[in-house]
Order: structure tokens, then sequence, then C-alpha cells
């Protein structure tokens, strides 16, 4: 890691501050260091010039300050504040201060972290009323936003089309490090065939005026949820990112959402977002676009890995999450959805593979465990610690509950979502029932078949009681439910992996994509 610069080590001290905080953190992005001081960000640009963007002089810091300041206010006014100098006087580098300015930076109000949307997102605590709350925001902030022949012009395909080779151009010093060469030429091949065979849509986009002056970086880590919805930090560096289909934006926060395992938060989304704004031509677009975005997320997270003050193991995770979002580019590409099920005893794993696989392909987790307390309805954290095979475990609610998730994964699958029910499935004719809808609908079909020494689900199963979970699953009752269980024998190979799931999980995802890429 380099030293931070001698600029930043001095926003360091609270004395450089009017209001003299108590102390002051630092966050870094690609473009930007981030001063928080409690009451107050202040925002400072980074010299570098990464192509798209070039911040390296102070005039243009200035400019793009100010910019920045005016974009941002047409989603969240209250937070930014004004653009102030950075002067050095007397020895002393100081913000707000008298002087000649040597930097300048964004002020504005601090937001609690703990109520992003990508933290919220982490620990569950993000609702289908929320989302459409933020579909609200953006269908009427769309429907004002500019849009002229200026604007309109970058939504024709020649101007996609430089977007997505940029992006391409932009990563092939990552294709073996953060994306394979197998996933980035498909990617590639895919896009440019969907940009020649579909120039009509675009065209079509247009003469609606769905190209607007979007926010253009819509992505959970931007929304906060505090006395209202706070959508921040807008592009302003570069119009051309900016100026974009209302399709594109919509892709790009839903795109994120699958990327946290919440596809179904995504599926919410974007019908609250269509209904609101009566923009139904935006599904056409949908998966194109959650392609690209995904994509630039997977660019943006990899040249992170070249930023000099970012430390070597923070620079691992920062890898793992851009090859996520690669494989997640990679998966809009798909022609058919999926429809996984999960099947084993309890305590193997078969949730956290669930969202595992959820978070790397988009899927919409259907769990039979949220869907059986819902039926029953009572909340999700209350435990129903009844006999085996009675109360809410009887064979009826059983079969009320099985019924019901295929009935939901019916319908997402006819929509062309992927779905993963996340569910024992002890009896053969539940699998075939899923296998089945599979087949009526076209899509690919997979049983995950989880596996796990004894011992070892016991422990999982006895610290899951004490963490507090969904599940209702307990050791009292796995030897019943073993006995219970009707060996995994109707599927073909191609159909059926067996995954032991001590192994680490990137090992078993790893095994499971081979089954469907």
């Amino acid at each position: 890691m380099a030293e931070l610069p001698t600029l930043i080590k001095a926003l360091l001290n609270p004395q450089a501050y009017p209001h003299t905080p108590k102390k002051v953190d630092l966050i870094q992005t690609q473009m930007s260091f981030l001063l928080l001081t409690g009451d107050y960000v202040y925002k400072v640009k980074k010299p570098v010039n990464l192509g798209y963007l070039d911040y390296t002089t102070l005039g243009k810091r200035r400019f793009f300050c100010h910019q920045e300041v005016k974009l941002n206010r047409r989603l969240c006014p209250e937070i930014y504040l004004s653009v102030v100098p950075i002067v050095k006087g007397k020895g002393q580098i100081c913000l707000e201060g008298k002087g000649k300015a040597i930097e300048y930076a964004i002020k504005m109000r601090q937001l609690p972290q703990e109520r992003m949307m990508n933290v919220l997102l982490q620990a569950s605590q993000v609702t289908p009323e929320m989302v459409t709350k933020v579909a609200e925001k953006l269908a009427i902030f769309h429907k004002k936003a500019k849009t002229n022949l200026e604007v309109s012009a970058f939504g024709e395909v020649s101007t996609v089309r430089k977007n997505t080779d940029e992006n391409f151009t932009q990563t092939e010093k990552y294709i073996g490090i953060s994306i394979s060469p197998q996933k980035y030429h498909h990617i590639k091949h895919y896009t440019d065939n969907f940009l020649e065979k579909n120039a009509s849509l675009f065209l079509e986009r247009i003469k609606q005026k769905r190209i607007r002056d979007c926010h253009g970086d819509l992505h959970a880590a931007h929304i906060c949820f505090t006395n209202g919805i706070f959508i921040y930090d807008c592009i302003e560096f570069n119009d051309r990112f900016r100026y974009c289909d209302v399709a594109s934006e919509i892709a790009f926060l839903a795109m994120d959402l699958d990327h946290y395992a919440r596809a179904d938060l995504s599926y919410h989304f974007i019908t609250a977002y269509i209904q609101l704004s009566q923009d139904k031509g935006l599904t056409q677009l949908l998966n194109f676009y959650k392609c690209y975005r995904a994509y630039v997320r997977g660019k943006v997270e990899s040249f992170k890995l070249d930023d000099p003050y970012i430390l070597t193991t923070e620079k691992e995770r920062i890898l793992a999450v851009a090859q996520g979002y690669f494989g997640l580019a990679y998966h809009y590409t798909r022609q058919r959805p999926l429809l996984f099920i999960t099947t084993g005893l309890l305590g193997t794993g078969k949730t956290t593979l669930a969202q595992a696989l959820s978070q790397r392909l988009g899927l919409v987790i259907i769990s039979s465990d949220v869907t059986r307390k819902k039926l029953a309805g009572i909340p999700l954290t209350e435990h129903r610690f009844d006999e085996f095979k009675t109360g809410i475990y009887s064979e009826d609610f059983s079969r009320r509950t099985y019924d019901a998730m295929l009935a939901e994964a019916e319908k997402l699958l006819s929509q062309g979502q992927s779905v993963i029910l996340d569910a024992s499935f002890k009896k053969r004719t539940d699998r075939l029932q899923a296998r089945k809808i599979a087949d009526k609908i076209g899509a690919d079909f997979l049983v995950i078949e989880c596996i796990l020494d004894e011992e070892i689900a016991k422990k999982r199963l006895e610290q899951r009681l004490k963490e507090g979970t969904i599940s209702d699953g307990r050791w009292e009752i796995f030897e019943p439910q073993k006995q219970d269980f009707e060996r995994v024998v109707e599927f073909p190979p191609e159909s059926h992996i067996i995954v032991d799931t001590a192994q680490s999980l990137s090992k078993i995802i790893g095994l499971i994509l081979k089954k469907v890429e």
C-alpha cells in the first residue's frame, strides 16, 4: 500500500475542520477520499485520469465538485451542502479556511452507514415495501428528468456500443485475473449480437422518450433509508454514463439486488417500477442491461486492484467481489431460465448453498421454511418445535407448503426468472413435479443433493438454534427424517449433482456451475 498523500494525512487531524470533530475516519473509492467527521462528510477527488474521467487538474476537480453538488441535489437536496476550499496557511492545512485554495472538497451531511441499503441487505432488513418506495421515487424522478435531442442520442445503438466496447477494452488486462477468457468472450459475443439484432428496439425507446438524464450509478450502496429515502452519488464526470435509457438505470439496482442474493426483491422492484411508470417495454431490455451493469461493477472493482492506496488484504476481498459480478453478467446471457432444487437432510447446508447460488446467478430463493410459516400466519422468527410430522410439519401442511412453492416457481419461471427451491425435497413425487414444471416452461433443471457427515450436521444444527434462524430443524428429528427420506435415483447424471458440504463453498459453487454453464 502506498503512503497516503500529505493533504489527506493532514485532513485526518480533527483540528483541520471548522467544527473540530472528535475523530475523522477515512474511506476510499477508486476516484475519491471520503473524510467522515460525524456530522459531515468531506469528499476530495483523487487527481486521476481513468479514461472515462479526468480529475488531473485543480480546475477540473473544482468544476466536477460543483457538478456533483448540482446533479445530486435532484434526488437528495438536503444532503449536498456546498463545495468548500482546502487552504494552507501558517503551515497548517484546513478546510473552509481563508486564502488560496490548494484543493476543493464537497461538503455533505453524513448519512448513517448502518442505514445504507447494501448494509441492510446483508442484515436481511430490506422489505418489498422499501423497494417499492424506491421504485416510486425513481418513477417520479425519471418522469421529470431532462430529455431532449442531445440526451436521446445517447440511446442510439452506436452510443450504447461505444459504452460496451469501452468495457471490454478496459477489462482486457483482467482476463485470467477477475474474469476468465471464456466468460469474457462469451459476454462480448452476447452483447455485440444483441445490439446488432435489436436496433429497432433501441430506436423505439428513443421515440418513447425513455432516454433521460438519470442518476447513472444506481446500486445499493448509494441508497440510504433514514427519515426518508436518499439516493446519492450520481455520476457527474461523464454525461455519457448518466444520459441513458431508464431501463438501464432500473436494471442496475435490480442487478445489485440479485448480487446480494435478493432476486425476490429485484423482481418486486422491477414489477413495482413498471406498474408505476407504465414502461412495459422495459422488460425486453432488462437482461441486456443487467448484464451490462454487472459487467461495469466487475470492471470498477477490478480497477481497485491497481490502486496503490488499497491494502493487499482488502484487494483479496475486492477480487472475489469482481469475480462475482462478472459471473452474474455471464448468467444474464442465458437464453433459458434455471430451476434448481435442493434436497438433503437437516443441517446439510442447503440454505447456505442456496443463498450463495442466488448471489452468483441472480436466482429467486423460494424457501420451504419461509413459505411454511407464511402459510401458518406466524412470524418467521417464531419457532414451532412440533413432533415429527405434526403441527405445521404434518403431511397435509407440508403438502400445502410444497404446492405453494411449486406454484410460485412456475409463475416466476414463466416470466423468465431463474429460481432455486430451498427445501429438503425428501419425497420423489415433489422432485418429479419440479422437473415437470421446468419441462413445461422450458427451463434448465438441476437437483442439488447435499450430504454431510452426521456429526458435523449435528454441530451445525446445535449452532443454528443458538443463532436464532428461521429454521426449526434440530437434531432430535434428524433420524426420523433420515428414515422418511426417499433416495434420489430418478434423474440422469446431467440433472443431478451430489455435493459434500464439508467442502469449501467456493469449490461447491464451482462444481455446480460446471453443470449449468
